[in-house]
């Protein structure tokens, strides 16, 4: 879905698994600083969009997902995931209730995949799911932005900003009245700072969610039976995972960033040391310059010093060992 913002002054289209919205619009740092400073907004339009309608949208989906949302207020936001039958992580959502639709966004792309799972779970209850990526948008603004909510939007607010869930053909003209528009990079720089995993970036085909420190947050511990259930509470309760979500500090003398998947070793190994981990997501912050997530080995100490393929980097604990 290509967003119309692509044409604003300045726009550089996002690659990869963010095609579709701008990677920037002239000027990254900048960018960062306004967000972090409460103004302008982020397009978001990219991500796929799923509404929950019908009297039992919301005992329904708390068979399905990790979170407690049986009682879900309205307007209260929540994040929740599905797992497969194993514990691993398949779909992260970023959802809201406003008291007659539950409406989520999920990484671009996975809504049909969601849909799909959602649609053979229905049986006789009384809810409709839909695929509204086509007419919504979403867009964020950040923590402390004052610029108002449009009349019939749903909202999902949190301590990071809100989330607008916005006609798409209203897009351009919110842009118009909500500017300076910042890209996905400056986003994502500031979700590398605050330690938020992401589906496709932090996850691979084996990730349970103790890894990247979802529990607590996505996955609600007392809560009844749902699909890797025995995965979570047997290592909640009884092991350590195998690996953990670490914040590192990247070498600023380095030009380029390690991509998504660059191996971590010890520096004290080098290069030909024993791979422990990978690069999941690399940015450069307005403050703290290069910075990375990484998923390591949880026996990695954690004061060592890493290698991210060539560049020295140091690490900061996300989850305990």
């Amino acid at each position: 879905m290509k967003s119309p913002l692509l044409s604003l002054p300045g726009a550089v289209p996002a690659e990869g698994r963010d095609e579709g919205v701008a990677a920037h619009y002239g000027d990254l740092f900048r960018e960062q600083r306004a967000l972090a400073d409460g103004d302008g907004f982020v397009d978001l339009s990219h991500r796929g969009v799923v509404t929950v309608t019908g009297d039992d949208r919301l005992s329904w989906l708390h068979l399905l997902l990790t979170q407690h949302v049986s009682d879900l207020a309205p307007n209260q936001a929540t994040e929740a995931l599905i797992l497969s039958a194993n514990g691993h992580i398949e779909h992260a959502m970023y959802l809201v209730d406003d008291g007659a639709t539950v409406w989520m966004h999920v990484e671009p792309d996975t809504q049909g995949d969601l849909i799909g799972y959602l649609e053979s779970m229905k049986f006789f209850y009384r809810v409709e799911v839909a695929d509204r990526t086509g007419d919504i948008a979403v867009v964020h603004l950040p923590a402390g932005s004052i610029a108002e909510t449009p009349d019939g939007a749903a909202v999902r607010e949190t301590p990071q900003g809100r989330d607008l869930f916005l006609p798409r053909a209203d897009l351009e003209a919110y842009a118009a009245a909500h500017g300076p528009a910042a890209g996905i990079l400056a986003y994502e720089a500031l979700r590398v700072e605050g330690h938020r995993p992401r589906v496709g970036f932090e996850t691979d085909h084996r990730t349970i969610p103790h890894e990247l420190g979802w529990i607590g947050g996505a996955v609600h511990l007392q809560k009844g039976c749902y699909r890797g259930q025995e995965t979570v509470a047997r290592v909640h309760n009884l092991g350590k995972p195998p690996r953990r979500l670490v914040f590192l500090h990247l070498d600023g003398s380095e030009v380029h960033l390690p991509g998504h998947g660059t191996p971590v070793r010890l520096a004290a190994d080098g290069q030909e040391g024993r791979q422990l981990g990978f690069i999941t997501t690399s940015a450069r912050h307005h403050e703290l310059g290069p910075i990375a997530l990484a998923l390591v080995k949880r026996n990695v100490a954690v004061d060592a010093e890493l290698l991210a393929g060539d560049t020295a980097a140091a690490q900061e604990t996300v989850v305990e060992p």
